[in-house]
């Protein structure tokens, strides 16, 4: 049974809705589906179902866009009523019969619409019964054939008992090599790892660690001068031997490399270093960026390119007539040329495949039925409900000021918290400190927090951007857990008064659970008022999986009811990309999360914000 059924135009105005029906719904299904769906450019799905406490809602919708009418049917998800998308194609045909745009109320649609329901639901009826009635039909045949291969089954049991068992021992093999693969790799990144989330990961790691015994027992022929010389004095069992430098003929000695200053016990470093970039001038998000007009003419040329094959099918009479009286209305047919060509300009600029068809598919189903205008191309119409699709995704549908949230935050006396997460390599500690560069610039007071224990180098590498940038920097080495750091970090500057902290984490594979775990666990005990995900621009389809199960393994290991995901997005290696750069798209579209910074060099200065009308234009071009 139905719940709800409402009839609403594109600007939100409801038009009528089913009195009959008239039950309560759970939460807000209809205003989610505008919001996540229909304005998110995927009104190209069949469904879309909502989850409310105590319900569970399947909605279904269609529009007719020379209307600009959107129909939408909500029912409980546990029953799968097979009239549904009849109905709403016989109450958008009633419906648009007698709609005036200057007309508010319609009263009198209630009796057709028990019409049109009671004809719809005796035809599923019908239905239903004509499957049942087919089924003992097919039943008695599947006997006979069961009959006539009743004298090969004994013959064909035993190579049937075979074959299972060879998979099976197929299957074993796979699990065997699966498993050790995936040891392996858990050794490989676990090991340096000791003790950081629990002590349970130190078992784990020990079991297939590496026996340098043998190695050593390997390699005693070929080096028998050092087991001389190492007689004398027997090896401390606790100290590992370190590899010495190469010493050449007639070179001078060489200096010790390491520079690095002890940690005091408060958890910060010293500061007598050189102050190397403190000021290197104006960063680039707070410089207005020009786009130029140069490939407006290269977007006209492709919409020629695009229109030929049609006029070449249609002849010149019939185009030319077209295109002064116009189209009817346009249908699927005629809108499949321009979308494909689309997709595949999209996926040249590095969109991922999945979402470029979403787009088309939600394109088409905002475009179909609609009556083209006179002088005017599919190809054009087709390009300018896809502009503005791209416009509507890639605009923040929140503020991104940080500036304002970082005195909003000050205002109440603690620090504004932002965590840096991402897979590994991205470049997330060194866009850290361009972001703690741009807030320096902003008069803001910010402290580094250096999460990162598992990753060697990590804490000294965050040290020197501190030093170099005149900040103080949190730090408790390595081997720790991370969301204890974190926690003791932000207590320390609420003490001394910094504004901002900036929490440094380690990469981590999205499919990698233990890791995954550890930062769920940090987000939740902190509670960050920002999640920045650093991507690179890089990747393709890769994008889609990361941030996806970013998001999922975030919701699924957090302990609470109402998980943190990702807040925003730092793009980094945006100058390395040329025109593709699909990567900024597909995040946003998989996420729904604001791309807030993009990193497009290796200095301080090189972080800017994301120009939408550059990157539509880019996308199209």
């Amino acid at each position: 049974m139905l719940e709800q059924l409402l009839i609403f135009t594109r600007g939100g105005l409801i038009l009528w809705t089913c009195k009959e029906l008239g039950n309560a719904l759970k939460g807000s299904p209809i205003d989610t589906l505008i919001r996540s769906c229909l304005l998110e450019e995927r009104s190209g799905a069949a469904s879309y179902s909502y989850d409310a406490p105590g319900a569970s809602y399947t909605l279904k919708w269609t529009f007719h866009n020379e209307l600009g009418l959107v129909f939408v049917a909500v029912y409980q998800r546990i029953l799968h009523l097979l009239y549904v998308d009849e109905l709403l194609a016989m109450v958008r045909r009633e419906f648009s019969e007698i709609y005036d745009p200057k007309r508010m109320v319609y009263n009198d649609f209630d009796e057709t619409f028990r019409q049109l329901r009671r004809e719809a639901e005796a035809r599923a009826e019908e239905l239903k019964k004509s499957k049942q009635t087919d089924k003992p039909v097919n039943n008695k045949k599947k006997q006979g054939l069961v009959q006539k291969a009743g004298s090969d089954k004994g013959s064909k049991k035993s190579e049937g008992s075979l074959a299972t068992d060879g998979g099976d021992g197929d299957k074993a093999k796979g699990r065997k090599l699966e498993n050790g693969h995936s040891n392996g790799n858990h050794v490989e990144m676990e090991e340096p790892r000791a003790g950081v989330v629990n002590g349970k990961e130190n078992t784990s790691s020990n079991i297939s660690a590496f026996d340098v015994s043998k190695l050593q027992k390997r390699t005693k022929g070929v080096k028998k001068t050092d087991t001389v010389v190492n007689k004398g004095s027997k090896p401390d069992p606790k100290k590992k031997a370190t590899k010495k430098n190469r010493v050449w003929d007639d070179a001078p000695p060489e200096e010790k490399l390491d520079f690095t200053d002890p940690v005091d016990g408060n958890g910060s470093g010293n500061d007598n270093i050189e102050v190397v970039a403190a000021n290197q001038g104006e960063s680039m998000m707070d410089i207005e960026e020009i786009i130029s007009s140069d490939s407006e003419g290269e977007v006209d040329d492709n919409v020629q390119k695009d229109s030929k094959p049609e006029a070449k099918k249609k002849g010149w009479f019939s185009s030319m007539f077209q295109s002064i009286a116009g189209k009817a209305n346009l249908e699927k047919e005629d809108l499949e040329p321009a979308l494909k060509a689309l997709k595949d300009g999209l996926m040249t600029k590095n969109v991922a495949e999945e979402i470029a068809e979403k787009l088309c598919e939600s394109v088409a189903a905002s475009l179909e039925g609609k009556k083209l205008a006179s002088f005017t191309r599919v190809s054009s119409t087709v390009r300018a409900a896809m502009e503005d699709a791209l416009v509507r995704i890639l605009t923040p549908r929140r503020s991104i000021d940080i500036l304002r949230d970082v005195h909003a935050a000050k205002e109440q006396r603690k620090p504004y918290v932002v965590v840096f997460v991402g897979v590994n390599g991205v470049g997330k500690s060194t866009n850290l400190a361009k972001v703690a560069y741009w807030l320096l610039q902003h008069n803001v007071s910010v402290m580094m927090a250096a999460c990162d224990t598992f990753r060697s180098g990590a804490v000294e590498q965050l040290r020197t951007h501190a030093r170099r940038l005149q900040i103080p920097i949190f730090e408790k080495g390595y081997e720790k857990d991370p969301a204890i750091v974190a926690k003791e970090a932000i207590q320390e500057a609420t003490r001394n008064g910094s504004d901002v902290v900036l929490v440094d984490t380690a990469g981590r594979m999205q499919d990698n659970e233990p890791l995954m775990r550890a930062l769920s666990k940090l987000i939740y005990l902190n509670n960050p008022d920002l999640v920045l995900f650093v991507g690179e621009a890089l990747v393709g389809n890769d994008a889609v999986d990361q941030l996806s199960k970013f998001n999922q393994k975030l919701a699924d290991l957090s302990t609470s009811p109402t998980p943190r995901l990702i807040d925003g997005i730092l793009l980094t290696k945006f100058d390395t990309i040329d025109d593709k750069v699909g990567a900024a798209l597909s995040m946003v579209y998989i996420s729904g999360a604001p791309v807030m910074f993009v990193g497009c060099g290796q200095s301080y200065t090189d972080l800017k914000k994301l120009n939408v009308k550059s990157i539509v234009k880019t996308l199209l071009k």
